[in-house]
């Protein structure tokens, strides 16, 4: 199999507008799908904060559209998981799903991060129903009606502060007895007047007594095994995420929270970029995501040219 120029891992926004850019320089990118086409955006229901759509759009139909942007550049796309790598020399090698095998010159890897949920049917089946993992993409649904939001790290204090803004009331649920949080974030989540906590308690159930979207919460007191029911219109789940970098562990620098490491979006490995949520544990937007897609298709574009490539 012929050696790549570029090949890029992941179909978020990163991906595609990497793809687009890399494109319209003549790199002939090929595209790896992933096991979610689209990424996390196509969870989501309506977007209104992507600029350029000031109705509103879909996270389904931003990531289509972004697709047939990239395709009509002549971006190409294989449906495959990359299963482990080889980024030791060039070519780096991509070991697939199908059994293939995949060379390329340069990489840029924007696998996204996977939310991390409590695993109930009833929370996974609500998934963008009164269900999320973002608070800034989904808050200002639930203006003047009462939401929970789940964890006891600095990034559950950070939405349910950020989501007093809009919701009449927030609760916060925590199984423990004690934040983990640091103690400035604490205190201005104890202090609020519009943020209540649930201690000693863990979600048992997602409500949906019309069956469509989430009506409220049945909780369990760990310590005294109580049932009680909750109200509520939305359910954010703040228990962190998961960067998905299985495939390249142990070849490229993480932070401590499993994170690539990168300057602008250059890696530990030479002709390697990584863009999107991969390499942002701070941001997670689709536009900040987009825009180190663009950023990783320059620099790979530069890289080549400094290897000899040209662009045609």
């Amino acid at each position: 199999m012929a050696t790549e120029k570029l090949i890029i891992i992941g179909t978020g926004a990163a991906g595609y507008t990497a793809a687009i850019y890399a494109a319209r320089a003549n790199l002939e990118p090929l595209i790896i799908d992933g096991l979610q086409p689209g990424g996390q955006l196509t969870t989501t229901t309506e977007v209104e904060n992507f600029p350029g759509f000031p109705k509103g759009i879909t996270g389904p139909e931003l990531m289509e559209q972004m697709r047939q942007q990239a395709e009509k550049f002549g971006t190409r796309f294989v449906a495959d998981v990359v299963m482990s790598s080889d980024l030791s020399g060039r070519p780096f090698k991509l070991m697939m799903g199908n059994g293939n095998t995949l060379e390329a010159e340069t990489l840029i890897i924007a696998t996204g991060a996977t939310a991390k949920y409590l695993g109930l049917e009833s929370e996974q089946k609500l998934i963008g129903r009164g269900v999320s993992a973002c608070a800034t993409c989904d808050g200002a649904f639930y203006r003047n009606k009462p939401i929970a939001v789940i964890g006891g790290g600095d990034t559950a204090m950070e939405e349910a502060v950020y989501l007093t803004r809009f919701a009449s009331k927030v609760t916060l649920i925590h199984r423990r007895d004690a934040f983990r949080a640091s103690k400035i974030m604490a205190d201005r989540v104890l202090q609020h007047p519009k943020i209540e906590v649930r201690w000693n308690s863990v979600i048992d159930e997602v409500l949906d007594v019309a069956k469509n979207d989430v009506t409220g919460l049945r909780l369990k007191n760990v310590k005294t095994g109580e049932l009680s029911t909750l109200d509520i219109k939305g359910l954010f789940v703040a228990i962190g995420h998961q960067p998905n970098v299985e495939a390249f562990k142990g070849q490229l620098d993480l932070n401590p929270a499993g994170y690539i490491v990168t300057k602008n979006t250059r890696t530990s490995r030479p002709g390697v970029f990584a863009a999107g949520d991969v390499q942002d544990p701070l941001y997670r937007q689709a536009i900040t995501a987009a825009g180190t897609g663009c950023m990783a298709a320059l620099e790979a574009q530069q890289y080549l040219a400094e290897l000899g490539h040209g662009t045609g």
